[in-house]
Parts: structure tokens; sequence; C-alpha cells
């Protein structure tokens, strides 16, 4: 069994909220996605929100998270690392 990092677990959230687009995703939906407990989720959720990685939008008393561009990009040149990492045989 193979265990993720911080750095994983964060890009997993990331890609969670990634695929409700403009949406945006429920705590329910990235804690499903991301495979995390609900208090685990909200310390990430709290770091990536105050780094400018994900906003959260409160309405209606719910919340919802939606990736701000920063988070776009973070994504971005995080898989370019690794596909780099991968043909050096590097494991992440």
């Amino acid at each position: 069994m193979s265990y993720r990092n911080s750095l994983q677990i964060m890009t997993d959230v990331l890609d969670s909220a990634s695929i409700h687009g403009q949406d945006g995703a429920t705590k329910a939906n990235l804690m499903q996605k991301a495979n995390l407990s609900h208090s685990r989720l909200t310390t990430f959720l709290e770091n990536m929100t105050s780094s400018g990685l994900i906003n959260n939008i409160i309405y209606h008393g719910g919340h919802t998270y939606v990736l701000t561009s920063k988070g776009i990009q973070f994504l971005s040149e995080y898989r370019k690392f690794v596909d780099i990492a991968d043909s050096f045989g590097l494991e992440m």
C-alpha cells in the first residue's frame, strides 16, 4: 500500500475541485473524490484557501469550493513536474 504525501493529497483535492468547474464542489464531493476524512479535508482546504489556490464561496448557508487561476496553474505545473520525474524513473 502506498501512502500519499501532503502535496499529492493537495493535488487530489484540486483535481476534484477542477472536475466541477465554475459550479464548484461541496465538501462531500471533495471528501469522496480525494478520499479524505472531513477533518483532514478541512485542514487542507484552509491551507489552500489561504494560499489562493481555491476559493470558498458561501451561498444559502452552504460552502462551495472553486479553483482559482493560481490553482489551475499549480496543477498544470505539478503535472509537468511529475511527468519529468517519471521520465527519469523517479517516484513521487
